[in-house]
């Protein structure tokens, strides 16, 4: 076993002793691209969507080096037609370019470096190859005498991309090192076949793939490995009826990214952090992604500030996808952030409505520290009195409350600007935002004889009573409470068993000025 050809299964036994969904699936449609001219793979998501995991187990399953039946044994995979065809029959090269990129002390030395670490790796078992610089020809040259083809899996393949994203000089040097590995003459001669992870997609340059030949999986279309971008609601079921844990909290947590051919995705090293802590809650830690939110999101390109808060006021944006070049520095254009945030985790994407949205409580959180912290003053302060706007709707201070949304609206009047009944239902969504922890939103629920305009919703782990929000423009605030009586919105509530409070909110346009009414009420 070495450092990069054949590294052994010494990682995927780590994992496997670990809490561990199985996704050796995976496994199996890569077997039906070996050899074939579907036999460059690209998967590219987030942070903590379990890539390096991926990259592990297929090491482990083709290294001709080790023995790794018993560690697939149990496995779906294991069930395949084809399990006993390719297990540990390759040479695998295993590269890491966050591992090059850390131990080399010059980053724009990191393309020679690698190349000259994995050729002298080559060389002690095939001594025919001495003398080359260049791991191309020494893959084509070992290939061309033994007959063999290698897999070659690439980990964080994108990592100079984001480390060194302004030199197009070492960007150009390691496309051209991928370039004579994936898209040259001796490409089939030599290469079985390609496993590549990333943040990003490949690098384009207009609208053409800088490595064309690839098939791209990415959180725009995962297409038909949309079951292994994270853990589907039957595998987080699955986990919390063996670990004790309540399905729905990991749903509002985790959950919320969807794709076409699966419909509810979670975020799985979360989902395995809650469960190791044995608590719901923010497990995303602030790497350099988080840094790339805070920074992008300053930059207000084209309108972005009012996406974000449209957002975060729990609606969906509008986007083109299509001009982001998948790299971060060519950045010229609101959609081309948002696209970004997507590959970054920080936003699902609706491909048939070609929309986003924030997916989670947790995600929502971190767009609310990146918020707190931009420079946006009026919002920030927004999401700052939040918590104590709710305690003063649940002690039923109508003043405190009117007062409270008046400076919110005051500090916002650039974004939140007034126009009827639904820039007021924003200001309040922003307004209540922290309840969006104990409670559910809902926005125009249906209920007796009209629509009540907003409705949180209690969750099981809170005892606190749910609200029926009346807005009203240019009327009066006992007037909404009368409307929410006469209607019987209440009737929407008519499986839950606690208290309830009816808000009637005004907004006069003349004094600029919300007047608000709290009552206590019970189910009709």
């Amino acid at each position: 076993m070495g450092m990069y050809l054949n590294i052994g299964n010494a990682g995927f036994q780590a994992i496997r002793k670990g809490l561990y969904v199985d996704k050796s699936g995976l496994i199996s449609y890569i077997n039906g691209t070996l050899g074939t001219k579907d036999k460059l793979t690209c998967v590219s998501r987030p942070r903590r969507f379990g890539k390096s995991f991926a990259t592990q187990m297929l090491c482990a399953y083709y290294d001709k080096s080790c023995d790794s039946r018993c560690l697939f044994a149990d496995l779906e995979i294991a069930k395949k037609p084809d399990f006993e065809i390719f297990l540990n029959k390759y040479d695998v090269i295993y590269l890491d370019i966050t591992w090059f990129i850390s131990i080399e002390k010059n980053v724009k030395n990191t393309v020679s470096y690698l190349q000259e670490q994995v050729i002298e790796e080559l060389c002690r078992i095939y001594p025919s190859a001495k003398n080359e610089k260049s791991l191309p020809i020494v893959l084509a040259k070992i290939a061309e005498i033994t007959g063999r083809r290698f897999i070659i899996i690439i980990d964080e393949w994108d990592a100079l991309f984001r480390e060194a994203k302004e030199d197009a000089d070492l960007q150009k040097e390691y496309l051209q090192l991928l370039r004579g590995l994936f898209k040259s003459s001796l490409t089939d001669k030599m290469i079985e076949a390609a496993y590549m992870t990333g943040i990003l997609p490949i690098k384009k340059y207009g609208t053409q793939s800088a490595l064309t030949d690839f098939r791209e999986y990415t959180m725009l279309q995962p297409k038909k490995l949309a079951e292994y971008v994270g853990f589907t609601e039957s595998e987080v079921k699955m986990l919390c009826n063996e670990y004790g844990m309540d399905f729905e909290e990991a749903k509002k947590w985790y959950d919320g990214y969807s794709f076409s051919k699966m419909k509810s995705v979670y975020s799985p090293n979360s989902v395995i952090q809650s469960i190791n802590n044995e608590e719901f809650g923010d497990y995303w830690t602030e790497t350099e992604t988080y840094e790339s939110l805070k920074f992008y999101i300053g930059l207000n390109e084209d309108g972005l500030k009012d996406a974000i808060i449209a957002m975060l006021c729990g609606e969906r944006c509008k986007i083109n996808t299509r001009t982001f070049q998948n790299d971060m520095s060519n950045i010229k254009s609101k959609d081309d952030v948002l696209t970004l945030l997507v590959h970054l985790g920080y936003l699902a994407y609706d491909s048939a409505g070609k929309e986003v949205y924030i997916p989670n409580q947790e995600v929502a959180d971190e767009f609310r520290s990146a918020v707190e912290y931009s420079g946006w003053e009026g919002v920030s302060k927004a999401l700052q009195q939040s918590e104590k706007l709710l305690e003063a709707t649940l002690r039923q201070d109508g003043e405190a409350v009117g007062k409270a949304i008046d400076e919110i609206h005051t500090a916002n009047t650039s974004v939140l600007a007034y126009n009827n009944e639904n820039s007021l239902s924003c200001v309040i969504t922003i307004a209540y935002y922290v309840a969006k922890k104990d409670y559910v939103l809902i926005r125009e629920l249906p209920g007796g004889k009209g629509f009540a305009d907003v409705v949180f919703l209690p969750r099981k782990c809170t005892d606190k009573p749910a609200l029926i929000i009346e807005l009203k423009w240019n009327k009066s605030a006992f007037g909404a409470i009368k409307q929410i009586k006469e209607r019987k919105y209440t009737g929407v509530l008519e499986d839950y068993t606690g208290d309830i409070l009816l808000v009637g909110i005004n907004y006069d346009k003349k004094s600029k000025k919300h007047e608000c009414v709290i009552e206590k009420a019970y189910k009709v």
